[in-house]
């Protein structure tokens, strides 16, 4: 099984449709291989931070790497 068949599948477990998981194991693997070389990280590393956002966005969380520090308090008088 290629790794775009794999993809395929996952995205269909989460909730996909056959023709969107087909398009969004595409779009992975096409992101994947654009992280890797803007940031000069292994494929595997950039497709793993990519299903982890996946993942974690099905079941409605934020990755780490998204959460934002809330803004400070308002000054007082």
């Amino acid at each position: 099984m290629t790794e775009l068949e794999q993809l395929t599948q996952l995205c269909a477990r989460l909730g996909a449709s056959p023709a969107q998981a087909a398009i969004m194991a595409a779009q992975l693997v096409k992101r994947a291989d654009q992280l890797a070389t803007e940031r000069g990280v292994a494929r595997e590393v950039a497709l793993r931070g990519l299903l982890e956002v996946v993942v974690k966005g099905r079941a409605g969380e934020v990755p780490a790497a998204f959460t934002v520090a809330p803004p400070p308090p308002p000054a007082g008088p």
